[in-house]
């Protein structure tokens, strides 16, 4: 099953959310702006690494990153 995080505006939202019960194999979880905004940073951040391994992005050694503290 996929899943799939929207942001739609505040006056479309009760409509969407009356559209996307209407299937049968769909289920609907609201979640806070906070959990939405940490969601989004730690995929953000998955797909970082993804584009590190492949080479694409050129990463930081963690030592380096330490040593900034």
């Amino acid at each position: 099953m996929a899943k799939i995080l929207l942001d739609i505006k505040d006056e479309n939202a009760s409509f969407m959310i009356e559209v996307l019960k209407n299937f049968k194999d769909v289920k609907i979880k609201l979640i806070s702006d906070y959990k939405a905004n940490i969601f989004e940073g730690v995929n953000e951040a998955a797909v970082e690494v993804i584009q590190i391994k492949q080479g694409r992005l050129e990463g930081i050694p963690a030592k380096d990153l330490l040593d900034e503290l």
